[in-house]
């Protein structure tokens, strides 16, 4: 196992250097950080947590909280928390991943919570896990937009959700296709009040009405219904009131698949009869679908490293100026589940 007088050697820097580099303890120019942290990089050089607490008087440690529920991590998440992960590690911090269930966060907890700062996914509207942080003065940074009427110049990491279902809408509007029926997130989510919101307006600026059928929710994580989403909604707008849906824009991979499911039991075709979009979902398994799944590129490896780089910024890690909301770009991967009508 490589020692600090290894990097220091390689590096061509005193040890008292490479000590500062991962302990942020004293400056240290970009040119000798970045020479010593590929050294360590080489090496699979590990600096001692213990010791660098003790004299930094910081955990290096960081939290991912993420809601608690009936879910399974998709490969989206997977790809957000790898892109966490790689960016923490490179300023010395290791990432404490905590499954904390929302609405159930307490005081106590926090107040003794062993990290420096928190990454929060998915915030709700009011999220408790936003106010006990705010509240308990832990650094923090939200991957999409906070809605607590307490909490004001959040730093947040998100997609420009208002104009990804905007954009979504449009293409399938200029396809053909006016009765659209939307899977959205959870209602409290704000990413899903926010694409409500740019649905609505699509629809509108298409000078299309927007009727009680086509805008649906996912359950609450701890239902039953979580995991089937999209089947049933499915089943019942196409086949039991036979409304005359052409195009369903999904919320994840998931959701996509049980709707998949559902139009095959109704005896549909995609893209024939229905088109599908994806607005959340693993590149590789859009691909290997049948037919392969038109999705949104939403960069989660990229809203991970960002939401890292703000955190180390809050935590003087990271000197400069930092905008206290990044947008990362989302783009859209033609596939064949969406044809022109």
């Amino acid at each position: 196992m490589a020692k600090i007088d290894d990097v220091a050697k390689l590096a061509n820097v005193s040890k008292g250097t490479v000590s500062n580099v991962f302990s942020q303890k004293r400056p240290t120019s970009n040119e000798v950080k970045e020479r010593v942290m590929s050294v360590s990089r080489q090496l699979n050089y590990v600096p001692n947590h213990i010791a660098r607490s003790l004299v930094t008087k910081r955990t290096m440690a960081i939290g991912l909280t993420i809601p608690h529920g009936s879910f399974f991590f998709s490969a989206f998440h997977t790809q957000f928390i790898n892109g966490i992960i790689l960016e923490a590690s490179y300023y010395g911090y290791r990432v404490l991943l905590d499954m904390i269930p929302l609405q159930k966060v307490q005081t106590p907890f926090l107040s003794s919570y062993p990290i420096d700062g928190a990454v929060v996914m998915s915030p709700t509207k009011d999220d408790e896990r936003i106010n006990l942080m705010h509240s308990e003065q832990i650094p923090f940074v939200t991957v999409g937009r906070v809605m607590n009427s307490n909490v004001t110049n959040a730093y947040n990491v998100d997609n420009d959700n208002h104009t990804i279902i905007y954009r979504i809408c449009k293409y399938l509007i200029d396809k053909g296709h006016q009765n659209l029926m939307f899977l959205n997130a959870n209602e409290l989510m704000t990413v899903s009040i926010d694409r409500k919101a740019g649905f609505i307006k699509a629809m509108e600026d298409h000078h299309l009405v927007v009727e009680e059928h086509m805008i649906h929710h996912k359950p609450d994580l701890s239902s039953s219904e979580y995991m089937d989403y999209g089947y049933e909604e499915t089943i019942n707008i196409l086949g039991k009131q036979m409304k005359n849906v052409t195009a369903i824009i999904a919320d994840d991979d998931r959701t996509a698949f049980c709707v998949l499911n559902a139009i095959k039991d109704l005896n549909l075709r995609v893209p024939e009869d229905v088109s599908i979009f994806v607005i959340c979902g693993d590149l590789s398994m859009m691909v290997q679908s049948n037919p392969s799944l038109t999705s949104m590129d939403l960069q989660p490896s990229e809203l991970g490293a960002q939401s890292v780089k703000l955190l180390m910024n809050q935590l003087g890690v990271l000197q400069g100026d930092f905008p206290g909301n990044v947008i990362i770009e989302s783009k859209i991967i033609e596939r064949n589940s969406c044809s022109t009508i």
